[in-house]
Formats: C-alpha cells, sequence, structure tokens
C-alpha cells in the first residue's frame, strides 16, 4: 500500500462499560493499529466512547458512529456490539469480548458471516472451569452465581453451568442482578445456601465486582471468577483469557479489513490462550487454602 492511503482511515471504539477487561481490549486494539502503521500522527481518526453500563447509550453512541461513517467501528462487549449491528448493515463491525456471537445474533454461525460483521470471541472452556471450581472447593455441592438475565452472554454460560455442574455432583444455584446497584443485594441472596460463588465476564458483576468481594469475605465463601483482573479486587483465582491480547488480536482484525479485506470473509475467532491467576491472601479471608501444585501453576500470582 502506499503510504498516503494510510492517512485517512477511521476507527470508532465503543464499550458498554469501562472495566479493566474491557479497557484492556481497547489498549490492545489501539497498539495493533499502531504496530501495523496506523497511528493519530500519520492521520487515523480514532474515537472512543463507552456506555456507561446503559443499553440506551450504547445505542445512541451506535447511532452516532453510524452517522459519523468511520472505516470500521469496534464494539467491546455484547450489548454494545448489539447495539452497534443493529445500527449498520454497511459499515464494517469487529466485535471483541463476546462470548457467544451467534446467541447475541451478531453472526449467522462461526463461520465467515458473509455480512459486514467479524470478531473475537472471549469464549471459555466452561468444563475447566467447573474443574476449578472443585480443585479449589474439593466438596462443594451448590455453586451460586450473579448475573446480569438481560445480557445475551451471561445467559449463555448460566444455562451451559446448570447442564454442566451436575455432571460433576454440583447444582447451580442463581441470583440475578439486572442493575450493577443489585449485584450486592444478589450475593447476599446466596449466603447461607451456596458453598462457593462463580462470576462469569458479566459486565454489571464485574463493574461492582467489589460488593461481591465484600459479601464473599464476610461470608467466608470462596469467589471465583473467570476475569483475571478480579484477582487483583478480591476473588481466589480466575481461569480467563488475557484481554489486553484479546485486543491485539481484535485489532489486527482491524488492520485487515483497512487492508481491504471484507468482515463477511473472515470468520470468528476465540483466543487460545488462558491464564491462571491466583490470590491466597483472598483464599485465606474466605476460608480456602490454595495447593502449592495450584498455586504453582499459576501466570501470575498476587500477593
Amino acid at each position: 500500500m502506499a503510504a498516503g492511503s494510510v492517512q485517512a482511515q477511521s476507527v470508532a471504539v465503543t464499550s458498554i462499560v469501562e472495566h479493566p477487561a474491557l479497557d484492556s481490549v481497547k489498549d490492545g486494539v489501539h497498539q495493533a493499529l499502531a504496530t501495523a502503521g496506523y497511528t493519530e500522527a500519520k492521520g487515523l481518526k480514532w474515537q472512543y466512547q463507552t456506555a456507561q453500563g446503559n443499553t440506551a447509550i450504547a445505542a445512541q453512541i451506535a447511532r452516532k458512529f453510524v452517522g459519523d461513517d468511520p472505516d470500521v467501528i469496534v464494539a467491546i462487549a455484547t450489548p454494545s456490539a448489539q447495539a452497534v449491528v443493529a445500527a449498520t448493515k454497511k459499515i464494517p463491525v469487529v466485535y471483541s469480548a463476546v462470548t457467544d456471537p451467534v446467541a447475541a445474533q451478531l453472526v449467522p454461525s462461526w463461520d465467515a458471516s458473509g455480512t459486514n460483521v467479524t470478531g473475537v470471541s472471549d469464549a471459555l472452556a466452561l468444563e475447566k472451569q467447573v474443574e476449578l471450581i472443585r480443585q479449589i472447593v474439593p466438596d462443594a455441592k451448590k455453586v451460586g452465581m450473579v448475573y446480569n438475565p438481560g445480557e445475551a452472554n451471561s445467559v449463555v454460560v448460566v444455562k451451559q453451568m446448570r447442564e454442566l455442574l451436575p455432571q460433576s455432583g454440583m447444582t447451580l444455584i442463581e441470583a440475578s442482578a439486572a442493575r450493577t446497584v443489585d449485584v450486592g443485594a444478589a450475593a447476599r441472596s446466596l449466603v447461607g445456601k451456596v458453598d462457593v460463588i462463580y462470576t462469569s465476564t458479566d459486565n454489571n458483576v464485574v463493574s461492582a465486582f467489589e460488593s461481591l468481594v465484600k459479601v464473599a469475605d464476610s461470608a467466608r465463601i470462596p469467589l471465583i471468577a473467570s476475569d483475571t483482573d478480579s484477582v487483583k479486587r478480591g476473588a481466589i483465582a480466575a481461569l480467563g483469557v488475557n484481554y489486553h491480547d484479546l485486543g491485539l488480536q481484535t485489532g489486527q482484525l482491524v488492520v485487515r479489513i483497512l487492508k481491504g479485506e471484507k468482515p463477511g470473509d473472515i470468520p470468528s475467532e476465540t483466543s487460545a490462550r488462558v491464564e491462571l491467576f491466583v490470590n491466597p491472601a483472598a483464599a485465606e479471608k474466605q476460608g480456602v487454602t490454595l495447593s502449592e501444585a495450584l498455586i504453582k501453576s499459576a501466570a501470575q500470582v498476587i500477593q
């Protein structure tokens, strides 16, 4: 490509809410663009807006971005991606950090969509998540889960956990939190009913994670996450995707589209790399001792 044609590229990025995982995705996308030579200094127009957890604002941002007519719109997390995909059938859309893009109706299947949409999923193999729960709380029978019933990706995970847990002799106890402010109360409703709390990458839950930690600490209920950033915030452990890597992977798709590939020709991707983070101090507060073997196998031990 001639240097001149890199000049006038525009990328608009939106996410449903600001929290460490989604911020890492955005930074990864920006870094991948820079690595490929797309920088503000060379004329890249980059804009970023977050919907502060509000789907109505997500829809407003989507409409604004469509009006701006950028070369690519990057939509981070399921509600933002749904808003953007509903708003345009023309502008290339690259989603990221969406657990199940098919259930969220962003693409018809995991294959090349033939539409204006492609992206990178943060889907996790839930068998491995169940195994981690078993390793940390070997005699757990009841697993509590706080989630937002209005978030498609969370509903998918809850449904799968409902089916998977009984195979390991456990059952799922659900508590719904439709808004961020409901997370603490939902967690409190599980006290006395569950042996462990597991959290998915539900955006409400991750945004209000401290209120969950408070309940887990005071009731001494082990808290296991699937977002590694949550371990720094007080979860005992998480086996999760590296969201900065997910952002880099997403950014590489954006670059391919800027260079002329059609989004409809690019199959949706997932991240192959999961990492285990553990927090022995949180384990102690929540009444659990982590095995040396588990601590040794972790990519990061939070001190």
